[in-house]
């Protein structure tokens, strides 16, 4: 197990690096045919994408990303970048577009646009086993924050009163910090990291009671030694500030590109090929 120095230092010997996903691509596309896309990820949110130890770029996103682009017949290269900043610099014509775990926001639909959604999965508190909100169950197994009842309304504020006072780890810039200051800022200490992996090593040590992400990220982390130590807790939630699901990010002038993308998620989609690679990166079936 690496050190979160260690981790740091990889994350930065990486930024620079890119990962072919057909022939080598090279100059700036033509908006008129995108025969040649670039793509970010950001290469630290497993399984949806990270670094292995050989330093090479994998994820259910990577093999996605893969399928599509061969899909549109395009040439792509995908591109390391970290989180903070990934949209600026989609904007600023650094690539093409992000495949990075990122939730169709009508926040974020104000400055990018989007595919349409390939993968949603619900988000899910954890804590460690010897917590004392290990064992806290709500009324309800899933709320769907788009239009609050009364039920989910009951189980929120279950929530805020039991966390009340509870530092809440978080990566920044993500829908599960949207939530976590709509609906909780007045109550917890809300605690914000560059990565998940930093997060997770702190929530470990126990300097956070507890972190808020994707289940499609807890769930294959509670099944491996890094996560033995972890539980779930709470519902899971959609919705709301979780989004319309992952889609890809691309900017707002390149209306063609997103057309290419939404008829190659589509075609993917309907043969089952999002299926089994969420199946096999998640372990459940997290397309859209």
């Amino acid at each position: 197990m690496k050190d979160s120095n260690m981790k740091k230092m990889l994350l930065a010997a990486i930024a620079a690096v890119t990962l072919a996903v057909g022939p080598l691509a090279v100059g700036q596309a033509s908006a008129d045919d995108w025969n040649k896309v670039r793509i970010a990820t950001e290469g630290a949110y497993a399984p949806w994408n990270f670094t292995d130890s050989s330093g090479k770029l994998v994820g259910f996103e990577l093999d996605l990303a893969r399928d599509l682009c061969a899909r549109m017949g395009a040439e792509c290269e995908i591109v390391a970048q970290a989180w903070d900043g990934i949209i600026p610099a989609l904007n600023a014509g650094k690539y093409d577009a992000i495949m990075a775990g990122m939730s169709i926001t009508d926040k974020r639909k104000k400055v990018i646009s989007f595919s349409n959604a390939y993968a949603a999965t619900p988000a899910r508190f954890v804590v460690l086993k010897n917590s004392d909100h290990a064992d806290f169950t709500s009324k309800l197994e899933s709320l769907n924050l788009e239009e609050i009842d009364g039920d989910e309304q009951a189980v929120l504020d279950q929530m805020a009163a039991a966390f009340k006072g509870e530092t809440i780890g978080v990566q920044v810039a993500t829908t599960h910090e949207n939530f976590l200051r709509e609906f909780m800022g007045d109550t917890v200490e809300i605690r914000t990291y560059d990565t998940q992996e930093n997060l997770d090593l702190d929530l470990q040590a126990g300097r956070v009671g507890m972190a808020l992400a994707s289940m499609s990220y807890w769930k294959p982390l509670l099944e491996t030694e890094k996560g033995k130590d972890f539980t779930a807790i709470g519902a899971g939630m959609t919705g709301g500030p979780f989004g319309g699901g992952v889609g890809v990010g691309i900017r707002q002038a390149d209306a063609a590109l997103v057309e290419k993308f939404n008829k190659a998620i589509a075609e993917a989609t309907a043969d089952g090929t999002v299926s089994k690679l969420a199946i096999q990166w998640f372990g459940f079936d997290a397309s859209y």
